[in-house]
């Protein structure tokens, strides 16, 4: 009976403790795991809002090459003028 008593106190006093340490930085873990994925959350949604206007970009560059030819053709008459 007596060993009985032993196996329960060596349960209570040093099995508990050593697995509720193991939860606690168990724990600890999950929850900073938890902050970085919050954050890398944080940040993705804020890079897809700034590329939001990639596609404008595109149809900026075609502009950009329309006015570069007619600017180029009227230098052209310019100088034909002169």
């Amino acid at each position: 009976m007596a060993l009985w008593w032993l196996g329960n106190l060596v349960l209570l006093f040093v099995v508990v403790p050593v697995v509720l340490l193991l939860l606690n930085r168990l724990l600890r873990q999950i929850m900073e795991i938890n902050a970085y994925a919050n954050d890398i959350l944080e940040h993705g949604v804020g890079i897809t809002a700034a590329l939001d206007s990639v596609p404008k970009l595109v149809r900026t560059r075609e502009l950009a090459g329309t006015a570069h030819g007619a600017a180029g053709r009227y230098v052209g008459a310019l100088q034909r003028i002169l």
